[in-house]
């Protein structure tokens, strides 16, 4: 009959199924479930035998307009009202050549079913890349203090690195700036209610929230630590002990 041999079978098992479909039962899962993330919706696709890896879940879901929306709960990361000491801006006319001559660093919140994870990160301002960071249940010195140790043990920087920062009183702690003088880093930082003064790490932190954290649907303590550093560049971080 001059027909190929593959005419004569059917669609062989396990092939993924078609956007259309996926939309369909995302959308059912969306409508009962409205807090549901990408992570959350792809598990439940699994449970109701369909086979999606979560990336192509995340894009539908964008795609169609059914990303979760968070809910608006805040905490402040900066308290700029203390008596710790100020240092200087030395990063506004600094000019960068290659990597560790600035770091920049920020805190934010995540917020999870009960409560709030705290996020310490630090980038290299030229590379862009995450150096050091450190999650935990609460904002205060320690957690600055290791992703600062972390940034440290994954780049040891020559002396004179520019440490930049806002003016919260995690960064103008004693144990912080001890730290930031015994390895020979420079401290620096922006003006008082000027975010732009440390752009970089703001805008860092503001992709990581509507690109990740906004998606993510994080439940738990737990979730936030195993699956938000998939975010950043395998090689480019290190988990605070």
């Amino acid at each position: 009959m001059n027909i190929a041999r593959s005419t004569y079978y059917d669609k062989p098992a396990g092939q993924p199924p078609g956007d259309a479909k996926i939309v369909e039962k995302v959308g059912e899962i969306c409508a009962e479930y409205p807090r549901y993330g990408y992570r959350r919706v792809t598990a439940q696709l699994h449970r109701d035998g369909l086979v999606v890896n979560h990336k192509r879940a995340m894009r539908l879901m964008r795609e169609q307009g059914l990303s979760v929306r968070p809910r608006r709960r805040f905490v402040t990361t900066t308290d700029s009202n203390h008596g710790g000491p100020i240092f200087p801006n030395l990063a506004r006319e600094l000019i960068l050549a290659g990597p560790n001559e600035l770091w920049v660093a920020d805190l934010t919140f995540i917020a999870i079913a009960r409560g709030f994870v705290y996020l310490a990160v630090i980038l290299d301002a030229w590379s862009r890349r995450v150096v050091g960071y450190a999650l935990g249940r609460a904002i205060d010195a320690r957690l600055t203090l290791a992703a600062l140790r972390s940034a440290i043990a994954n780049r040891q920087p020559k002396p004179g690195c520019v440490h930049h920062s806002d003016r919260g009183a995690q960064y103008a702690a004693d144990q912080y700036r001890e730290m930031l003088a015994d390895h020979g880093l420079r401290g620096s930082m922006g003006r008082r209610g000027v975010p732009y003064d440390n752009a970089k790490a703001e805008s860092f932190m503001k992709t990581i929230k509507t690109e990740e954290v906004y998606l993510g649907g994080y439940e738990t303590f737990t979730d936030v630590i195993h699956a938000l550093p998939r975010f950043w560049p395998d090689g480019y971080f290190v988990p605070a002990s």
